[in-house]
């Protein structure tokens, strides 16, 4: 019933039907118009949308004057909401000023740590732009390519010519290792001292394991024994743990705080990481991403 009743009702006599309904008239309606059109062409209107619907929408209480009849009110109820919106949405259009959804694929690390403080300030600013969030364990730039994300935040290992990138963060590696109590440690800069025991390494981003296999072959090491966790979450669970050691790259000033973990920063090979917030280019600009950008934060 509402797939036909769809295709019966036309737009141009819904909208001869709100004039009508808000200036409860035929002649105040076509003034009332936002473009030329004739009294008689208003009352034809109605007539073919009643003619259709097979039920009175208006009933005459005065010489010039209509009122909604219930089955009249009931579909102004609906359609007027569309009709007094549009002025705004067409001024919001034309201005950019929008609301809407944003998709955002990011690192683990970069959303419990870099997006919430970000965030907040879109919220407070601009309360009618959704945010949906991923969490990607490699760099989802194949998700941005066919617009199934419309950002990603994470540190990529070559900067896409193909995609418009802006830096927002950077992040330093740390030596992270069981805390020891009343431990003599401090300013540890080599991983040498833990040489012979386990370490724990990516099992789901290659291109970081690489980065932790290479830091640690300038120290002349290669791991004997090593566990493999898809996450630096997990990595520092499982040195918490105190089953072994890792190096991870972290966007706070300290290292992650974890209990149970000491980090401490790796200056040698000095080392940072740049963070990306990365988006399709397109001829046609996105006030969403404009706005989530003007709020960026500075690397």
């Amino acid at each position: 019933m509402f797939d036909k009743l769809e295709c019966m009702i036309q737009l141009q006599r819904l909208e001869g039907f709100y004039w009508v309904a808000r200036c409860e008239g035929y002649a105040r309606a076509a003034r009332a118009f936002p473009y030329p059109i004739t009294q008689p062409g208003v009352h034809q209107q109605i007539k073919r949308l009643e003619s259709e619907l097979g039920v009175r929408l208006f009933e005459r209480v005065g010489k010039d004057r209509v009122v909604l009849t219930p089955q009249g009110r009931v579909l102004y109820d609906a359609v007027a909401p569309f009709y007094e919106g549009l002025p705004a949405l067409e001024r919001s259009l034309r201005t950019g000023d929008v609301g809407g959804r944003l998709r955002i694929h990011a690192s683990g690390h970069v959303l419990r740590h870099l997006l919430p403080p970000w965030l907040r300030s879109l919220r407070s600013q601009r309360p009618d732009i959704e945010v949906a969030l991923f969490e990607a364990k490699v760099p989802a730039m194949a998700l941005v390519r066919s617009g199934e994300t419309d950002l990603l935040v994470d540190h990529l290992p070559e900067v896409p010519p193909d995609l418009d990138t802006r830096q927002v963060g950077k992040t330093r590696v740390f030596l992270v290792f069981p805390s020891r109590p009343r431990s003599p440690i401090r300013g540890l800069v080599s991983p040498v001292p833990f040489r012979d025991e386990l370490f724990i390494t990516y099992s789901s981003d290659p291109h970081l394991r690489d980065l932790q296999l290479a830091a640690l072959a300038h120290f002349g090491i290669v791991p004997r024994r090593m566990y493999a966790a898809d996450s630096s979450e997990t990595i520092l669970g499982f040195v918490a743990a105190g089953l072994g050691y890792s190096l991870l790259a972290s966007h706070e000033p300290r290292g992650p705080k974890v209990p149970g973990v000491t980090a401490l920063p790796l200056t040698e090979p000095a080392r940072e990481f740049p963070l990306y917030v990365a988006w399709r280019r397109s001829p046609q600009r996105n006030p969403l991403i404009e706005a989530l950008l003007a709020l960026a934060p500075k690397p």
